[in-house]
C-alpha cells in the first residue's frame, strides 16, 4: 500500500509506504486525513491504514529540476496512444527526425505505434501528409514532480486536484 503525504499547506510532498506513514502518525508528526479499508493490527492497538496524511510542520521542498524527456515519460504523457493514428503505442518517435537535426526534447518526441514508426522512418510529416493528433509539450503538475504518482490511487484524486 502507498500513502500520499501532504505538506502543512496541503500540497503533495511525496508518496511513502503505509508503514512509513504509520510511523509518522505514531510519532505525532502527521495526522491521517483519509484511511483505507483493512486496518493494521498490533498487539496493543488497531490503526486505520492511511491513504492520505498531512504533516503538522511545513517542510521546505527544494526547487524542482526540469524533467528530461524519457521514453517512459513520453509514453505516460501521451497515454500510450499513437500521436499519428491513435492505436496503442509502444515506442516513441521524433516528429522532426534526428537525422535532420531533431532533438530529444518533450516538444519533439511523441508516442508512436510500431506500424506508424516504421512507415514514417526518417521522413517529415509534410512529406507524408500526416498530422499530429496532439501537440507535444513539456508535462506540468504534481504528477510529474513526485515519484510514485505515476499510478495515483483513486482516493488521492481530490487531494491532487486541490493542489493543482
Amino acid at each position: 500500500m502507498r500513502t500520499l503525504v501532504l505538506n502543512a499547506g496541503y500540497e503533495p510532498v511525496s508518496v511513502v509506504s503505509d508503514r512509513r506513514a504509520l510511523l509518522l502518525v505514531a510519532a505525532g508528526k502527521a495526522s491521517v486525513l483519509e484511511d483505507g479499508g483493512d486496518p493494521v493490527v498490533s498487539p496493543g492497538r488497531e490503526w486505520g491504514r492511511p491513504l492520505v496524511i498531512l504533516l503538522h510542520r511545513y517542510i521546505r521542498v527544494p526547487a524542482a529540476r526540469p524533467l528530461g524527456a524519457t521514453r517512459a515519460g513520453v509514453l505516460r504523457r501521451d497515454g500510450h496512444r499513437c500521436a499519428y493514428c491513435g492505436a496503442h503505442a509502444t515506442t516513441v518517435d521524433h516528429v522532426h527526425p534526428r537525422s535532420r537535426g531533431g532533438q530529444d526534447t518533450w516538444e519533439n518526441l511523441v508516442a508512436c505505434c510500431l506500424r506508424c514508426n516504421g512507415v514514417k522512418a526518417d521522413r517529415s510529416l509534410e512529406a507524408l501528409g500526416w498530422r499530429l493528433r496532439v501537440t507535444p509539450a513539456r508535462p506540468r503538475g504534481a504528477q510529474w514532480r513526485l515519484r510514485g504518482l505515476e499510478r495515483p490511487a483513486p482516493a488521492w484524486e481530490g487531494w491532487l486536484q486541490l493542489a493543482a
